[in-house]
């Protein structure tokens, strides 16, 4: 093995040097690992990144008077890493002295606020002096850093784990102390559950995150994002769920008699940035047999499915040229995931009607995630992310259309309809409509 280094010695080569020792150290070659290092100390023995991966291998080797020495050199050298900090603070909290330890963790921080190393140790020096509440805010600092999904580095997992616990001891402990008050307001506005009031809590104690609208196309300022509609408010479809034996039927009459009418519901041109659906884009993996599509009713299909046309023109559907109404069956095949996404519009609202569904079958909006019960509608509104799933080995199957957002007034909705029309037009026509 080549372990010359070039001379003189820059940034770059040494940063190539010290990534060569420590892949020498993870291989297990302990004595070349600490060659590679002598030697690149020998030649820039003042360099920031040189003293700290000396100070961590003092630190790692029960040295921690030794290792501060070259922390804090480092420090000096380079006052503006907020790792070379952390580091200094590890070594302090090994030599029993807090208040320098809290001090170097501070100046991490204000260098960089999501150091995740350094609020760990925040955290950890305040579980030391007896502070577990303060100690469970930082730690809710540290789960905020994590993006879902995230791969925790494998040195912090167990700390990250126990911040976890500390958190949710603590909201555990938050939400004893809010029960009775919050029952005793409760009981004197009548019982009746507070639905935002929850939402609020969940979100303040970090139990659920917080979704907007974000419409792909059409914002309207000032209407709330409501994840899931209050059932209640939408009378209007016990009829339609009632009818949901016979709108099945005839589901069913159409996957065996009139398959070539299914369609991949995703059907992008090409060039469009819609990446997350590349997997489904012109896949039948998700297909649709639509009703009406963006106002257009497809008469055949009306004809072949008339108790479901006829449920569909009980609901306040939007009546938008070029654009509404929109009703189809949508088909999900085994094993099929659609990507989280958002709709055009939080003018409208989406309604589904649950008519086959297998096991491991699931639908989320915002934090909300449910299971789809066959006859037993929602509504949602679908500019605030979702997704959906059917981990099973057969379709699911449910009836989609689209309704007014019923936040809407009556003034409101005609002029976005005659809006949307005047905008379809106009671009519908290219260049000579902007004539």
């Amino acid at each position: 093995m080549n372990t010359a280094i070039p001379t003189p010695l820059d940034d770059a080569t040494i940063a190539k040097v010290l990534q060569a020792s420590k892949s020498e150290a993870a291989s297990g070659r302990v004595q070349e690992s600490d060659l590679l290092l002598a030697r690149v100390a020998q030649q820039a023995p003042n360099h920031p990144a040189v003293l700290n991966e000396l100070g961590v291998r003092m630190l790692a080797r029960g040295a921690p008077e030794q290792a501060h020495a070259l922390f804090a050199r480092a420090t000096q050298a380079d006052p503006k890493h907020p790792t070379l900090w952390a580091n200094l603070a590890s070594s302090l909290k090994q030599l029993g002295r807090p208040a320098e330890e809290i001090d170097a963790v501070e100046k991490a921080l204000a260098l960089e606020p999501r150091h995740l190393s350094a609020l760990l140790q925040k955290g950890a020096y305040l579980e030391a002096r007896d502070d577990p509440r303060n100690a469970a805010r930082t730690y809710q600092n540290v789960l905020a850093c994590l993006a879902p999904g995230q791969e925790v580095p494998p040195h912090l997992k167990e700390a990250v784990a126990h911040a976890k616990a500390m958190v949710d001891a603590d909201l555990a402990a938050l939400t004893t102390k809010l029960e009775a008050p919050l029952a005793k307001v409760s009981a004197h506005h009548g019982g009746h559950r507070q639905r935002r009031v929850d939402l609020c809590l969940d979100i303040l104690m970090g139990k659920r995150r917080p979704y907007h609208s974000q419409p792909t196309w059409m914002y309207f300022p000032e209407l709330p994002a409501i994840e899931f509609f209050e059932r209640s408010e939408f009378p209007w479809l016990d009829a339609i769920e009632a009818a949901t034996p016979e709108i099945r039927a005839e589901l069913l009459r159409v996957m065996v008699a009139d398959r070539e009418g299914l369609q991949p519901y995703i059907d992008f041109p090409d060039g469009l940035p819609v990446d997350q659906f590349r997997e489904l884009n012109r896949s039948r993996r998700w297909s649709a047999y639509f009703l009406w599509n963006q106002s257009d009713a497809v008469s055949d299909h009306i004809a072949r499915c008339p108790v479901s046309a006829r449920m569909l023109e009980t609901a306040p559907r939007c009546r938008v040229e070029r654009r509404a109404p929109t009703a189809f069956f949508s088909i999900l095949d085994p094993n099929t995931r659609i990507p989280a996404h958002t709709g055009v519009t939080n003018t409208r609202c989406t309604v589904h009607l649950p008519l086959i569904v297998p096991p491991d079958c699931g639908f989320r909006v915002g934090a909300t995630t449910r299971e789809w019960v066959p006859g037993e509608a929602w509504v949602f509104d679908d500019t605030i992310e979702h997704e959906a799933w059917n981990l099973s080995d057969t379709p699911r199957a449910i009836l989609i259309f689209d309704i007014w957002n019923p936040l809407l007034t009556e003034a409101e909705r005609d002029m976005i309809t005659v809006a949307t029309e005047i905008y379809a037009e106009y671009y519908a026509t290219g260049a000579q409509g902007a004539l």
